[in-house]
């Protein structure tokens, strides 16, 4: 059975594999979540690292049809969000 690669990380019904992590992942993620929370504490890392993998390609798809990211107006964005709001933010 293949994968859809459009498909959203998380979505669908769980079903056991078999991943085989170093011990040290085993025990900092047993810190973490203690005994009982591991596997799903690991869905979420793995659904999480999807997410991000994807967005990548999301951004590089977009820079390869309009160009580069202009890094000024994403501070300027980055401060409006955060509401760091100067009139070189308020005119990005």
């Amino acid at each position: 059975m293949s994968a859809n690669p459009d498909s959203i990380p998380g979505e669908g019904p769980a079903r056991p594999v078999s991943v085989v992590p170093p011990d040290g992942v085993i025990a900092a993620l047993g810190a973490r979540t203690g005994t009982h929370g591991r596997s799903a504490s690991a869905a979420a890392l793995l659904q999480r690292r999807l997410e991000r993998e994807r967005l990548r390609e999301l951004i590089a798809e977009a820079e390869a049809e309009h160009g580069p990211v202009d890094q000024a107006v994403v501070d300027a964005k980055r401060a409006l969000l955060r509401g760091d709001v100067t009139d070189a933010a308020e005119n990005a």
